[in-house]
């Protein structure tokens, strides 16, 4: 017996932001394995016997790495749970969702995604900031906030000339380069 594993965005923090089909696959999860960002709230969702497995990651501290997570979920459905991948935000937004995604198709594990709201868009929707608007921007970019290896750059002079709306997603500890990046490319 397989079980079946649900990539599920959590939304951005606020629970009654998430959605209804990421509500039932919580109700009747056998296994939680849950970001350090979700609203810990929605734990409460899944059921009592549920195991609830904390694999968050802090800036520059991974205590359970990518690989260690991909095998655990794998793991879990081979003993035919039903296993939530909670994450926050939508998994496929900056989350290691994709990389989850083709870990277990390639070893033919049932796998869903259900998405999430994500924070590029929420968090300007909470302050009254449209992400577009007519008469101002027709198009919005989400850019994240930091990269992989070190010396990843973003395209500085093509952000700086973009039409629309920049939004940079956990850019709090590079938002001096940001702003530099841009300012130096001619966004005034």
């Amino acid at each position: 017996m397989s079980g079946l594993v649900s990539l599920v965005g959590a939304g951005p923090g606020d629970p009654d932001l998430l959605t209804v089909k990421g509500l039932h696959r919580l109700q009747e999860a056998d296994a939680v394995v849950y970001d350090r960002l979700v609203n810990e709230s929605l734990l409460d969702l899944a059921p009592n016997s549920a195991q609830r497995i904390d694999v968050g990651k802090m800036p520059h501290h991974h205590p359970v790495k990518q690989p260690a997570i991909n095998e655990m979920l794998g793991s879990l459905a081979a003993q035919g749970k039903r296993v939530v991948r909670l994450q926050s935000g939508d998994p496929f937004v900056f989350g290691r969702g994709g990389e989850e995604l083709a870990y277990l198709r390639e070893r033919h594990i049932a796998v869903e995604v259900v998405p999430g709201i994500t924070s590029a868009i929420a968090g300007p929707g909470a302050v009254g900031i449209p992400v577009t608007h007519r008469d101002f921007a027709s198009s919005f970019h989400v850019i994240t906030g930091h990269h992989k290896s070190a010396d990843g750059q973003p395209d500085w002079p093509t952000l700086a000339h973009a039409e629309g709306t920049l939004i940079f997603v956990m850019g709090m500890e590079t938002l001096p380069s940001i702003v530099a990046g841009l300012i130096a490319n001619g966004k005034s």
